[in-house]
């Protein structure tokens, strides 16, 4: 299969003999690319799957605004008019939820009460499944809570809870939501909104179809109620969740900063195998200028030799570094065949043409050296 490529390319024939009659060193030398290789690839696949672990942590945050009164100012609740307001002013397949809370006691059980947040909700249907029971619509009595205090105090639909010394009925047990999301249940007890003695609102969520239309909606809320004072304060997650990947991408790119320096280590131990084959060599070599080899075919020789170790040392690097990442994304996201990702392919291309480029490179010395042998000095050697 390599015949033609080497009738095409004889430097590659002399150079893949001249590798061979060292077979040991030629193999350590390789081994360096070949860690620096996994190196690089496997660290750049574990900072692609770890961003993108903490991605589906954050879930659809980005598209999440929240309003709250702006105390600042002395206003310290969000009233009626001001939900109206945002109602008004949202595009269409965005959530509105306002938010009533309080800190009352709840007790789960006879024995077991403690000091807990409530919040008070009219609409949980829309932003709320329950994984027990029936999310009521409309919701004006009973309580519903959030799994993991269901699985704590071993609540179910139907269960009685004291909610600030009255008896209510838990109509359901809510499902999870994103993990960082302000409306993630799974620690909250939810009531309707008329139980709170609170004036008003403590807070609005909103959840809109798509990060820019949360952005463009806090736009018109900013717009709508701050008009002539400073009423609320409008934060977008998505922000946030942009500040989160910028900083994940810089790890990444000091994770694989660090693994370089194993490859430059490679290109050393590739620079020093080189030189002690130029000086093994050097009779060979005058011999080679004296039948009529140019000055530039002992340097293609000799440079076709450092790159045959860095492609193979590269090639062997990379099935190794696949095999990492299979075992990197199974243990980080669950999904071993994530280490397809277009991203975890851009970090293997480049740590095999590094290497290759490192072995290049290192062996621009040691052949220009050998190129530059006075054919009768390198005999009498």
């Amino acid at each position: 299969m390599l015949e033609p490529i080497y009738r095409r390319f004889p430097a590659a024939l002399m150079a893949r003999r001249n590798l061979t009659r060292t077979k040991m060193r030629s193999l350590l030398a390789a081994l360096g690319i070949v860690i620096g290789v996994i190196a690089i690839a496997s660290l750049g696949m574990f900072g692609v799957s770890l961003r993108y672990s903490i991605t589906q942590n954050l879930g659809d945050i980005g598209n999440q605004v929240t309003v709250s009164p702006n105390t600042n100012e002395g206003v310290e609740y969000l009233n009626d008019r001001d939900i109206r307001d945002i109602q008004r002013v949202v595009g269409p397949g965005t959530t509105v939820t306002p938010v009533r809370t309080d800190i009352v006691e709840v007790q789960y059980a006879r024995d077991r009460s403690s000091q807990e947040f409530i919040y008070g909700i009219d609409n949980p249907a829309e932003v709320y499944t329950a994984s027990d029971g029936r999310v009521p619509e409309p919701f004006r009595s009973g309580a519903l809570v959030g799994s993991s205090i269901a699985e704590e105090y071993d609540i179910d639909s139907g269960s009685t809870i004291t909610v600030n010394g009255t008896s209510v009925r838990v109509r359901a047990v809510l499902e999870d939501g994103e993990t960082f999301s302000q409306l993630n249940p799974a620690n909250r007890v939810i009531v309707p909104s008329n139980q709170i003695d609170d004036p008003g609102y403590s807070q609005v969520y909103i959840t809109a179809p798509s990060g820019s239309e949360a952005n463009a909606t806090a736009m018109r809320i900013r717009q709508e109620l701050n008009d002539r004072e400073e009423r609320v304060q409008v934060s977008e997650l998505g922000s946030l969740v942009d500040q989160i990947r910028q900083t994940f991408q810089i790890v990444n790119t000091i994770l694989v900063g660090i693994a370089s320096i194993s490859l430059l280590v490679a290109g050393i131990s590739i620079l020093n195998v080189m030189l002690m084959s130029t000086v093994e060599r050097r009779e060979e070599i005058g011999v080679l200028r004296a039948v009529g080899y140019q000055k530039r075919d002992v340097l293609k020789v000799m440079l076709m030799e450092a790159a045959l170790l860095g492609v193979v040392g590269g090639l062997i690097g990379v099935v190794l570094s696949i095999g990492a990442g299979l075992a990197i994304n199974h243990y980080t996201v669950g999904d071993a065949t994530a280490v397809f990702r277009l991203a975890n392919a851009w970090y293997v291309g480049s740590a095999f043409a590094f290497g290759v480029v490192t072995s290049i490179l290192s062996g621009l010395y040691p052949a220009w050296k050998a190129a530059s042998e006075e054919p009768v000095e390198a005999l009498r050697g």
